[in-house]
């Protein structure tokens, strides 16, 4: 048991203080020192520590055939959609349908104020009557040898001109109904009833949505590509993600590609045909066409094994010396998780999959390797 001693002085002003003496002042530094030594061996534990978890994670590209799924934006349009305008002058004077519905091949739609095309119906009508008579008339005679068969011939040509006449006024009287020629789904209005409708004028649009028409451009590369690896007899089949991001639920056909390239873009137009049985779509819709494409030899690797600078794709290399080297790659396709790479890597090298902020360019680390297709079954992706 250690004592302090103390001793007693008394200051000149009368205080009194006490001295400790000098065992005890050598005894707390050493107590002091002894926990300044325990700190330090606890933070270089801490900093050795530190130095063992900083392992990276490193792969190597996966040469494999797959197949990748591009997108090309779309525009849809229904396999038939048409305009339907006026064909006579007049008042409108009845609608018998409303805007947005469906209506069957043959379906009154719109009917312009019939009037003045009933008289002359009627007028035309009646002198088709008199002709004939007159007609009747001059043949009776003709065979009684009593006029000429001149004479005869132009009272037939005059029934005729008349029969004509009623035709005609037929036709116009039909123009003032307005019918669907085929079985579709009504747009708005353009006119109401009571206005005034001048022959062309626009009363509104109706779109066949049975069946839709599907349009996006393909680059002259993929369009290579495709044809390459398509059967002639066999027709390319595509998928269509919706403006809400959803897939539509059934397959499409691309039956036509036109005849020329785009000049100014380099692209060539296909037209996918879309069954849509339960009218989902509709003319003037968006969305991405998703084309299925084989690739052989395919070099993959995961995204977050690369990183981007100024539009510009680079993953970390690992040397044999241990050191990592920044290499700019290029990006030939893309999939959920996983990039194929064009160009910049082969699938021996070593790649940096995890810690790619903490290094950087000429870094020598400690790695632990793993095998490619583990990490990419980790990443639960598909790769055929």
């Amino acid at each position: 048991m250690n004592v302090v001693q103390t001793s007693i002085k008394k200051k000149p002003d009368g205080k009194i203080f006490a001295l400790k003496n000098q065992n005890s002042m050598i005894k707390t530094f050493g107590f002091i020192s002894l926990l300044s030594f325990f700190w330090c061996t606890a933070c270089e534990s801490k900093k050795e520590e530190k130095e063992e978890e900083t392992k990276f994670l490193v792969t190597s590209p996966l040469k494999r055939d797959t197949v990748i799924t591009r997108q090309y934006v779309c525009q849809i349009h229904s396999i038939q959609h048409i305009e339907l305008r006026a064909l006579e002058k007049g008042y409108l004077e009845k609608i018998f349908v409303d805007e947005g519905q469906f209506v069957k091949e043959g379906q009154m739609m719109f009917k312009i104020m019939p009037l003045i095309y009933n008289a002359e119906l009627q007028k035309s009508q009646a002198e088709a009557s008199f002709a004939e008579i007159e007609y009747l008339n001059t043949k009776r005679l003709a065979d009684s040898n009593v006029v000429s068969p001149n004479e005869l011939a132009l009272a037939k040509a005059k029934l005729d001109k008349a029969k004509a006449e009623v035709s005609l006024a037929q036709t116009h009287l039909q123009f003032t109904e307005i019918k669907a020629p085929f079985n579709g789904i009504m747009d708005h209005f353009y006119l109401r009833q009571g206005s005034l409708v001048n022959e062309g004028d626009l009363l509104t649009t109706l779109s066949d949505n049975s069946k839709m028409w599907v349009y996006f451009n393909v680059p002259e590369a993929e369009y290579l590509d495709y044809k390459s690896h398509i059967n002639k007899d066999s027709l390319l089949k595509v998928k269509l993600l919706m403006a809400n991001s959803e897939l539509f639920g059934y397959t499409g056909i691309v039956e036509t590609i036109e005849a020329d390239f785009n000049n100014e873009t380099g692209n060539i137009a296909f037209r996918a045909t879309f069954p849509n049985p339960n009218a989902l779509l509709r003319h003037g819709e968006t969305g991405n066409v998703l084309v299925r494409a084989p690739v052989k030899n395919a070099i993959i690797i995961p995204q977050k094994a690369s990183f981007e600078i100024l539009e510009k794709r680079y993953v970390f290399v690992i040397g044999k010396d241990n050191i990592v080297r920044q290499r700019e790659i290029t990006v030939g396709g893309e999939m959920p998780d996983l990039y194929i790479i064009k160009g910049g890597l082969t699938e021996n090298e070593k790649i940096l999959l995890e810690g790619i902020r903490k290094v950087k360019d000429g870094d020598k680390i400690e790695f632990e390797y793993q095998d490619p297709k583990t990490v990419i079954a980790h990443l639960q992706v598909y790769v055929e």
